[in-house]
């Protein structure tokens, strides 16, 4: 059923704009959400938080010859409720016809569609080295991405392409010349927007190692070789080869202070390993996992910060709100960075979540193979990210 499709519900609401709910939720409001998707939906990914009370029941039951008093105690009578779907419609139908009968509701404007399209950036507060570094934050998703600045000059590390404009228009405003978009490896739950912004006149730059896997367009960018580095201003981005979580899996050290380590290692996880060559070569890929973790990032200075391409529900943000922590504390917290090589491979065997959706679409869009508008790719990449090894923290409690 479409929008239009829709009854129109004589009780006028009020729409509630996206970042506004998430403010809410930040400011560690009380927040009491009814979503009218399908449970399938629901379960896969949904806005959740400590002070989120979450609750579903498809929009289907609230059509006149389906509503009851059973569906109506599904919806709390003293408090603020926000209805939300998918698009917008369904939730205004909803919320109009719980306001006909005495409900505070209002709705959600143009529901998760509206929420995959928050992308905060904050500061760095603990970053020490040369410039400043801001980490993008896509709630929907868990998607991270980093933005480093110094002296006119600017790169982001995993951009997305959905926000193509949004990179473009901050370079625009702290007066910086985005000088370089670097991919750390093929994405398997977002599309990349490295192209879009080498095509605006970024250099852009995949790993040289994710090459192989059929990347169609890898003679137009840079690609980065281990050890290779990236000036901006006097930022120095190295190139670090981390294979695990696919071939070509690369992080790069930023001002010497931030690894961002892409899908290898996450503030409360480390990374699947099958998603490249599915679950025949997880083993193999995992013991790759391991010598990277060991030889390549376990080897930096403690207090070298680690900040991934993703975070979870699971994960505990820092003081300043970034999804980042010293790698001391990490190694401290997180047993599977202390383990043999075999009881690490057998943990992140263990209970891998479900694979992120669409990902085979992705991965070949990613690799160029795939060609889609940008409305088919951001419904694409709609949903959770699923690509830690663990839907659960393997760091702390």
């Amino acid at each position: 059923m479409n929008a239009e499709d829709f009854p129109t519900p004589d009780a006028e609401v009020e729409s509630v704009p996206p970042e506004t709910l998430k403010q809410r939720i930040d400011g560690g409001e009380s927040v009491t959400i009814l979503d009218t998707r399908m449970s399938g939906e629901y379960e896969e990914w949904h806005i959740d938080g400590d002070n989120v009370d979450s609750s579903n029941v498809p929009y289907f039951h609230f059509l006149e010859d389906d509503l009851d008093e059973g569906v109506l105690e599904e919806v709390p009578e003293d408090r603020e409720v926000t209805v939300l779907c998918a698009k917008g419609g369904a939730s205004e139908y909803v919320a109009g016809t719980l306001a006909e009968r005495g409900y505070d509701v209002h709705h959600l404007e143009d529901g998760m569609n509206g929420w995959a399209r928050i992308y905060d950036a904050v500061e760095v507060a603990e970053y020490d080295g040369p410039g400043t570094l801001l980490q993008y934050q896509r709630p929907s998703s868990g998607c991270l991405g980093y933005f480093v600045y110094d002296d006119g000059e600017a790169a982001v590390i995993d951009p997305l392409r959905a926000f193509t404009d949004r990179y473009l228009d901050n370079a625009d405003e702290l007066g910086v010349d985005l000088k370089y978009a670097l991919d750390t490896h093929i994405h398997a739950d977002h599309i990349s927007g490295v192209r879009d912004l080498d095509d605006e006149g970024v250099e852009g730059v995949i790993p040289a190692a994710s090459v192989d896997r059929g990347v169609t367009y890898a003679a137009d960018l840079a690609n980065a070789e281990d050890g290779d580095e990236f000036h901006v201003g006097d930022v120095t981005i190295e190139t670090v080869a981390t294979p695990g979580h696919t071939t070509g899996m690369t992080s790069y050290l930023v001002g010497d202070s931030l690894l961002a380590t892409g899908d290898g290692l996450f503030i409360e996880s480390v990374a699947r390993p099958d998603l490249e060559e599915g679950d025949e070569g997880a083993s193999d890929a995992a013991r790759m996992l391991y010598e990277s973790l060991q030889e390549r990032v376990l080897t930096l200075p403690d207090d070298t910060l680690v900040g991934g391409a993703h975070f979870s529900d699971a994960a505990e943000p820092a003081d300043d709100t970034t999804y980042t922590a010293p790698l001391g504390q990490l190694v401290e917290e997180m047993d599977a960075l202390t383990m043999d090589e075999d009881d690490f491979v057998e943990t992140i065997l263990a209970d891998m979540p479900p694979r992120p959706a669409n990902y085979e679409d992705i991965i070949a869009t990613n690799l160029g193979q795939n060609a889609v508008d940008d409305d088919e790719a951001f419904t694409l990449e709609l949903g959770p990210n699923n690509c830690a090894a663990s839907q659960e923290s393997l760091a702390g409690d």
